[in-house]
């Protein structure tokens, strides 16, 4: 009996132990399956960004770009501090608020050398200045500058950029901080060398800028940023160029409004990251029109007129694969006469959707694949349904309903904005 009783104590914690043994197995599995459900889902999220298996989503989103700042196209002169230029007399700003630059001169310099959370808006109310060496606005450091036009100005040099000591300072209005550019009426500016060069960001949301410069007209490290405006530019190289020689994943070029009007002997529009239009009339006449590692148009009126490119997909950043990627607008693309291509790709062309018109020898030149998904192609004239490839691509010519592809070689290009 005690025997007995001995082996069904041994039995039920036997039982027990099994039984918890069997609770902790469960509960490991089902951890372990939702951690591989969880990593499975963040390398599919991975995928979706950086190997190209969805297209049609604008890389940057217009709202995520601008301030409520940026926008306002008029300062609030509460508070502010008027300057009247004179000949050979800087003007030093060091805090932050609002200060009125007025009257004309030769030799001033505007220096913005303020504290890096400072904000400081320059409304320009009928300012000409004519400088011979020197940047007619030069901001050494703020968190945020705006030039902001309420008359017409125009700001010049007409010789040789001087250095600021090590530093090599070569646009009229330069900039180590963030710029944005707004305002009611004109700013005409000319340059022996670049128009406007900003270190950081510069944004241009209303206004109208008349740049002529015998190098770029535009240049910034991270972003060029366009929300509104009329700017009608003429560059010797480049009308629109932002790169950042220590960062592939920045120098991006957004255009969501207004109206762009490039003239350049080089590229009329340049990024080293992403060239997005989303909105407004884009018109390029250039050697090359626009060129970037992905190109992304999704809307407006795009006209470009090359002699070498067209549209050109370069790979200039490991960020992302080089793409060219329609999804709506109206592209017309007409090319000279020669060995030129009208879209090129490095990587793949892809159409979603919008029309795009292709006239020139070479219309379509993709190393990738191409696939029409959508939308209108027009090529010389003769509505197409695939797309031609002038060498021969990679993978075959997508037709109607085909898979589209984005995004970058594994690395960090991403949708977000700065």
């Amino acid at each position: 009996m005690k025997k007995s009783l001995r082996i069904a104590t041994l039995a039920v914690a036997i039982c027990m132990i099994l039984g918890a043994w069997a609770v902790v197995y469960a509960k490991t599995e089902t951890e372990k399956n939702s951690a591989a459900m969880e990593m499975t889902t963040a390398v599919s999220g991975r995928t979706d960004t950086t190997t190209g298996l969805s297209t049609g989503t604008a890389i940057f989103q217009k709202a995520d770009l601008f301030s409520d700042r940026d926008l306002q196209q008029t300062a609030d002169l509460t508070k502010a501090v008027t300057y009247a230029v004179s000949d050979d007399e800087d003007i030093s700003i060091t805090a932050a608020g609002v200060y009125v630059l007025t009257g004309s001169a030769k030799n001033v310099t505007v220096t913005v050398e303020a504290n890096k959370d400072d904000k400081v808006q320059l409304v320009l109310d009928g300012l000409a200045v004519t400088n011979g060496d020197t940047p007619a606005i030069y901001v050494k450091s703020a968190d945020k500058v705006f030039v902001t036009t309420s008359a017409d100005s125009s700001l010049s040099v007409t010789g040789a950029f001087a250095a600021d000591g090590d530093a090599k300072v070569d646009g009229v209005i330069f900039s180590k901080s963030d710029l944005t550019l707004n305002g009611t009426a004109t700013l005409t500016i000319s340059s022996t060398k670049n128009g406007i060069v900003g270190k950081d960001d510069v944004k241009i949301t209303g206004g109208t800028y008349a740049i002529s410069a015998k190098v770029k007209a535009i240049e910034a490290n991270d972003s060029i940023r366009i929300a509104d405006g009329t700017l009608d530019l003429t560059a010797g190289t480049d009308g629109l160029h932002a790169e950042n020689d220590e960062d592939d994943s920045k120098g991006y070029i957004y255009i969501g409004g207004g109206s762009v009007t490039v003239n350049a002997g080089d590229d009329g529009i340049h990024a080293a990251t992403v060239v997005q239009v989303d909105d407004g009339t884009v018109a390029v006449t250039a050697a090359e029109g626009i060129e970037g590692t992905y190109v992304q148009l999704n809307g407006g009126t795009v006209t470009v007129s090359a002699r070498d490119d067209g549209i050109n997909a370069a790979q200039k950043s490991s960020s992302y694969r080089a793409t060219v990627e329609v999804n709506g607008g109206d592209i017309t693309v007409s090319m000279g006469s020669g060995d030129t291509d009208g879209v090129d790709s490095n990587g793949d062309i892809i159409v979603n959707g919008g029309t795009i018109a292709v006239t020139g020898n070479s219309t379509f030149d993709y190393d990738g694949t191409g696939q029409l998904n959508g939308g209108t192609v027009i090529v010389n004239g003769q509505q197409v349904t695939s797309l031609p490839d002038q060498f021969g691509g990679n993978g075959g010519r997508g037709g109607w309903g085909g898979n589209g592809g984005r995004g970058g070689w594994g690395g960090n290009g991403g949708r977000g904005g700065h």
